[in-house]
């Protein structure tokens, strides 16, 4: 397990007549090796992929998408584990790029984002996992997906709170390496925003996780796009 905590300058308004800056300390979490994680690594060794898999790859909001029934007849495999970070995925990918897939649809940030890693940290991540296909399985069709809006006014994870414009932040560094890649940016915020920047409330319980349906219209987009 990693866990970093690490110094963050946060600079305050000018409280003071000096106006002086304020330091606070900020905990930065990069663990991701739990027993839920390792539970669901030993299913996915008793699971193993073929090179004519198409992979979902990412934390809860992957895992919780039934993948099979909503893509009858295509070989698909799940390698969603709720709690997963970037860190996480990159301690795991090994097999997967052994495994040569056809394609890979990734999907991972909110937690990192979670556990207050910054930005740039997330990104060199994304470019890692990136790297490491290239090397291993240039053949895999990469597709970055957007990590989803949140929807604050019912979020009931108070460690997501007010981190909307991150996201923004991290969506636009995962746009800019598809570019730099020559991969698929796959914007699902045009599925999932509700017009103002807000995960749509008929679509999530908590703010974050979607519901069943959502996924529907999830693959239905992927679809729309030749993507699938």
């Amino acid at each position: 397990m990693k866990l970093k905590f690490v110094k963050a300058a946060v600079f305050s308004a000018a409280l003071f007549a000096g106006g002086s800056a304020m330091a606070q300390e900020v905990k930065i979490d990069s663990s991701y090796n739990n027993v839920y994680y390792k539970g669901r690594m030993e299913l996915f060794e008793n699971l193993p992929l073929t090179g004519k898999s198409t992979v979902f790859l990412g934390n809860s909001i992957t895992e919780r998408g039934m993948w099979h029934e909503l893509l009858p007849g295509k070989i698909v495999m799940n390698r969603g584990i709720g709690g997963d970070n970037t860190f996480g995925v990159l301690a795991r990918i090994a097999p997967i790029i052994s495994a040569k897939p056809v394609k890979v649809f990734l999907l991972i940030g909110i937690n990192d984002i979670g556990r207050n890693l910054p930005v740039e940290v997330i990104a060199s991540n994304y470019e890692k996992i990136i790297q490491q296909f290239r090397k291993g399985s240039p053949k895999t069709v990469i597709y970055l997906q957007s990590v989803l809006p949140m929807n604050d006014d019912i979020l009931k994870a108070d460690y997501l709170k007010n981190k909307g414009h991150l996201i923004v932040q991290l969506n636009d560094r995962v746009k800019a390496l598809a570019a730099k890649y020559k991969l698929t940016y796959v914007n699902l915020h045009e599925v999932f925003d509700d017009g103002t920047g807000k995960l749509k409330a008929s679509l999530t319980d908590d703010g974050i996780h979607i519901k069943p349906a959502a996924y529907v219209l999830w693959v239905d987009y992927l679809k729309r796009k030749a993507y699938l």
